[in-house]
């Protein structure tokens, strides 16, 4: 039964491979959006894979990255990035936790609703990190700032993959 081991084993070097271009994307898409505007969506459903592949970006790319985390009780998602942003503006900002927060929906209209302000005041690539679940919301609550986002950049854990990677012996 090694062939199934070799399968599996096969699987987790493409999921790897599949990371290392996300990542490759995800890098050269906050290059090419320095001084101006760029939602970019960075999807992963894992959050330990997500912070592994933040920590791996950091490591490579040139390119310094202002982080912020959302706080649950956020009911704006413009206004809190403004008052989180560095004087001068950061070369990209990154924001965690818009699957944390309680009134997403209404976050979510609202962002869709002021979607014009943002080109205006964020001169810089704007990556927000979210799942799939959230990417659905997205798609229906604020459509209309979606659009401003290329496909998502999508990167995948190995464990979710329900891989099985225990040789079957008789």
């Amino acid at each position: 039964m090694t062939d199934n081991y070799t399968s599996e084993n096969e699987k987790l070097e493409d999921l790897l491979v599949c990371n290392q271009r996300s990542l490759q994307k995800l890098e050269r898409a906050i290059q090419m959006s320095q001084g101006q505007f760029s939602l970019i969506l960075m999807c992963c459903n894992c959050s330990s894979m997500r912070r592994r592949m933040v920590k791996q970006l950091s490591k490579q790319c040139s390119i310094q990255i202002q982080e912020i985390i959302l706080h649950p009780s956020v009911n704006t998602l413009f206004t809190t990035i403004l008052t989180a942003i560095e004087e001068p503006p950061p070369p990209a900002l990154m924001v965690f936790g818009l699957d944390s927060v309680v009134a997403i929906e209404q976050v979510l209209t609202a962002t869709n609703l002021v979607r014009d302000e943002f080109p205006k005041h964020f001169p810089f690539p704007l990556i927000l990190c979210i799942n799939d679940e959230l990417l659905q919301k997205l798609i229906r609550l604020a459509p209309d700032f979606k659009s401003w986002a290329a496909n998502p950049i999508r990167f995948e854990d190995p464990k979710s993959q329900s891989l099985d990677m225990t040789p079957i012996t008789a």
